[in-house]
């Protein structure tokens, strides 16, 4: 090779050089993306919802009649035994009287006793002639056995006596109902005068079973009306949780299903199992103003009473149902998908290029999602896809 053929070539390279410098240095940059690896690993799918606990069995104790019920002593956090006297009833105090009925019950009063003494006197009277008729009865029995008297004259003698008895019997029978007359209106005086009963404590409202105090409704003596609540008891140590799940998701709960419970104020998470799905949905309004198609689900804690012996009625416990769970399962982040007219799709780093690839996904855990194809195990694919981003484009991982 001559002198002059190697300068020739060597300057056609120096030539080829500069060229390719010049064009890569039109060329765009590379557009920078967030990457992630597709791995195996756990998925949980998580229905996420706040709850609160509650008694398994609370017991309202209530009065079953009117009555007037004794103080009560019960302190809220109380220990109760089953069978316990909790509320002590008598029964209800009677008005006071104002002057114009006191004076209206005095004179009831003074008529009574005087309708009593009249009745008295009439007995009296009843009595004397009975007691003549009977003496009359004698002494024609006796002259109609000498026979000196017809029998007619007897049996007018017999019916007289007879007659009068039945007087005297009336007259009793008047003396006994005028003797409760004046007892009624001397009870309706007096009770009203002092606005009590006069009468022992005739029923005791017992626990009807063993537990704590939760609520004292009614403290203080006084009247209370059929039905009223009390107090309310119940055992703090068996507690379940009550959780409102939307309407949509709470068809995937069922009997059986796990649930952990986070930020109730201990260190552990708690273990739960779901007890029931009530039937009937509610609409409940969000913090937001929306309206909600809601479900109560309540869950028994199966965790050890040790682990959660702080935790009381009412608090405030943040619920996750785990509806699907596999160990190992092929997953990338949930922002590395996105929707194309064909289906999902996500970008696949490769020699430098984004590539795109279509997927077929599976069930979504929060952040993650399973991958059933489209792409492999340690696969870099873009996460957090931007409008720029096109399909064979240059990019490079920040």
């Amino acid at each position: 090779m001559t002198s002059l053929t190697r300068k020739r070539i060597i300057l056609i390279a120096l030539g080829v050089l500069v060229l390719a410098a010049v064009i890569y240095g039109f060329l765009p940059d590379p557009h920078p993306v967030q990457t992630a690896t597709v791995q195996r690993g756990p998925l949980r799918v998580i229905i996420e919802e706040e709850g609160q606990t509650q008694v398994e069995e609370r017991y309202e104790i209530s009065s079953p009649v009117a009555a007037f019920a004794r103080r009560i002593d019960l302190e809220v956090g109380d220990l109760v035994q089953a069978g316990q006297p909790i509320v002590q009833l008598e029964p209800p105090r009677s008005a006071i009287l104002d002057p114009r009925t006191r004076a209206e019950a005095a004179a009831r009063s003074d008529a009574a006793r005087a309708a009593l003494a009249q009745a008295s006197e009439q007995a009296q009277a009843a009595d004397a002639v009975a007691d003549l008729a009977t003496q009359e009865l004698s002494r024609i029995e006796q002259l109609q056995a000498d026979g000196s008297a017809t029998r007619q004259t007897l049996e007018q003698a017999a019916a007289e006596a007879e007659q009068a008895e039945a007087n005297r019997l009336a007259a009793r029978a008047t003396v006994a109902a005028a003797q409760a007359d004046l007892a009624a209106a001397r009870s309706a005086l007096q009770g009203g005068a002092s606005g009590g009963s006069g009468m022992s404590v005739q029923d005791v409202l017992r626990a009807p079973a063993a537990g704590r105090v939760l609520a004292v409704h009614r403290r203080s003596e006084g009247h209370v009306n059929p039905g009223e609540t009390l107090v309310e008891v119940g055992d703090t140590e068996r507690l379940d949780v009550r959780i409102d799940v939307l309407s949509q998701e709470a068809v995937r709960i069922h009997p059986g299903t796990r649930v952990i419970l986070d930020l109730w104020g201990g260190d552990v998470l708690l273990e739960a199992e779901v007890d029931r799905i009530e039937p009937d949905a509610f609409t409940d309004v969000s913090s937001l103003g929306v309206k909600e198609r809601r479900v109560t689900v309540v869950a028994n804690l199966v965790s050890s009473p040790q682990a959660w012996s702080n935790l009381g009625a009412g608090y405030r416990v943040l619920a996750r149902f785990i509806v699907w769970e596999e160990t190992n399962v092929l997953q990338i982040p949930t922002g590395a998908v996105f929707q194309t007219d064909e289906g999902q799709a996500v970008f696949v780093v490769e020699n430098g290029r984004a590539i795109r690839r279509s997927v077929t996904l599976g069930q979504q855990g929060g952040l993650t999602v399973q991958i059933l194809s489209g792409v492999t195990e340690g696969d870099v694919v873009i996460v957090h896809i931007d409008s720029e981003i096109e399909d064979g484009m240059r990019v490079e991982a920040r």
